[in-house]
C-alpha cells in the first residue's frame, strides 16, 4: 500500500504538482503555510471521508482558481483519484483505472492513518469527535462500515425529522424508520466493537517503555444486537417525542480512553501523555492493519516530531522503520528528522512549490 507518484491539480496553494514518491519516509519540510500540510491533506482524500482537515470540498479548491480540484495517486499498476468540476463544486467525484466509482471504493485499494496537531484535543472535546476518529479506524478495515454508518444517518435525520415537526399520525412510518436505524446501527455498533477489542488485544503486548499504553472502552457498547436496539427505540419513543430528536442509539456511542499505568482517563492527563496515548492507538491500529490486509497503511504524521524530546523521536523512527510501510511527514525543521533512515526522500516546501533536497 504505497504511493508511487500523486498529482495535485488547483488544490489548495498548488496550481499543479507532480510528486515521485516511494516506500518508506517521505519528509516535507518548510515554514510555516508553505503548504506542508496540503500535501498530506490532499493524500488522505485518497480514502473515505472529507480527509484530515475535514475541511469543505469549496475550501479546497485553490484561490482564484477555476473552482475546481483534483487528486490523483498511481498504485501499482492501479490510477486512483477525487475531486471536484467547477459547475458542480459541492459534488466529489473518483475514478479509480479511469472509471467512475464511489469514493467508498477507495477503501479497497488504500488505507490511510494520520495524526495532526488538532487530534491532540480529541479526548478534551465532545464524543462526536472520537466517534469519527474510531469509525475512520473501522473503514481502514472494513470499507463497508462507510455505507453503514451513512444509511444509519439517513434514516436518525428522517425520524428526527417526524419527532421534530409531530408527523406521528402514520405509525407504520417511524415503525420502518425503527427497523432500518436498528438494522445499520447494529451493523456499526457491532464494527466498532471488533475494532476495540482488536485494538485492545494488541495494546496489551504493546511496549509502554516509550508510548503510554491505552486502555479502551465503549460507552454503551451492550446496545449492539438488532433486537435491542429496535427494542430500545420503541421504549424510547416518548422521550423522544418530547425532545424532538433520538436519544439513544450507535449515534451516541463514546470511545472512552484510559492511561492504564496511571488507570487515570486520557482527559485528565497532560498534553504530553495525551500525545503519547493516541501515537499507541495509531501504531497498533497500523499493525492490525498490516495483520488482516498483509500490507501496511500509508501513515500521515502532521508535526509530530516538533512535539517529541529527541529521545521519543528517535524511538518513533525506530519503531516506523522496523515496521515498514510508507511514512509521510512534516516539519518546519529538517534537523528533526536527522534520525530517519538514510534512505528517506526529502522534500523542501516554499510557496506551493515542492523539490528534492
Amino acid at each position: 500500500m504505497t504511493v508511487s507518484q500523486l498529482s495535485l491539480h488547483n488544490f489548495r496553494n498548488y496550481q499543479e504538482l507532480r510528486l515521485e514518491t516511494a516506500p518508506g519516509f517521505l519528509v516535507f519540510s518548510g515554514e510555516n503555510g508553505a503548504g506542508k500540510t496540503n500535501i498530506l491533506e490532499a493524500v488522505s482524500l485518497l480514502a473515505p471521508g472529507r480527509g484530515l482537515r475535514r475541511a469543505a470540498l469549496r475550501d479546497m479548491a485553490r484561490q482564484n482558481g477555476a473552482g475546481d480540484f483534483a487528486v490523483a495517486a498511481q498504485l501499482g499498476d492501479v490510477q486512483i483519484g477525487t475531486g471536484t468540476d467547477a459547475s458542480t463544486p459541492e459534488r466529489r467525484r473518483t475514478r479509480i483505472n479511469e472509471a467512475t466509482a464511489p469514493t467508498n471504493d477507495l477503501a479497497e485499494w488504500l488505507s490511510i492513518l494520520w495524526l495532526t496537531p488538532a487530534m491532540d484535543r480529541l479526548f478534551m472535546e465532545g464524543a462526536a469527535g472520537r466517534r469519527n476518529f474510531l469509525d475512520r479506524l473501522v473503514m481502514a478495515l472494513e470499507p463497508a462500515h462507510a455505507r453503514n454508518c451513512a444509511r444509519y444517518e439517513a434514516a436518525r435525520r428522517e425520524r428526527n425529522r417526524l419527532l421534530a415537526d409531530g408527523h406521528l399520525a402514520d405509525m407504520s412510518w417511524l415503525d420502518g424508520l425503527d427497523g432500518q436505524l436498528a438494522q445499520f446501527g447494529s451493523l456499526v455498533a457491532e464494527a466498532r466493537h471488533r475494532m476495540v477489542l482488536a485494538l485492545a488485544l494488541l495494546l496489551e503486548e504493546a511496549d509502554s517503555s516509550i508510548f503510554a499504553t491505552p486502555t479502551l472502552d465503549l460507552a454503551d457498547d451492550q446496545l449492539r444486537s438488532e433486537d435491542l436496539i429496535h427494542d430500545m427505540l420503541r421504549r424510547n419513543r416518548p422521550a423522544d417525542r418530547a425532545a424532538g430528536r433520538t436519544l439513544r442509539g450507535p449515534h451516541r456511542a463514546d470511545l472512552d480512553v484510559f492511561h492504564s499505568a496511571k488507570q487515570q482517563p486520557a482527559d485528565k492527563c497532560s498534553t504530553g501523555e495525551q500525545k503519547a496515548l493516541l501515537f499507541s492507538i495509531i501504531l497498533a491500529h497500523a499493525d492490525l492493519i498490516a495483520e488482516q490486509r498483509e500490507q501496511r497503511p500509508v501513515l500521515l504524521l502532521d508535526e509530530v516530531a516538533a512535539h517529541l524530546d529527541p529521545q521519543r523521536r528517535a524511538a518513533l523512527f525506530d519503531k516506523l522503520a522496523e515496521r515498514g510501510g510508507q511514512v509521510w511527514l512534516t516539519g518546519t525543521e529538517p534537523a528533526l528528522f536527522r534520525d530517519i533512515p538514510d534512505n528517506a526522500l526529502h522534500f523542501e516546501v516554499s510557496d506551493g512549490t515542492v523539490k528534492l533536497r
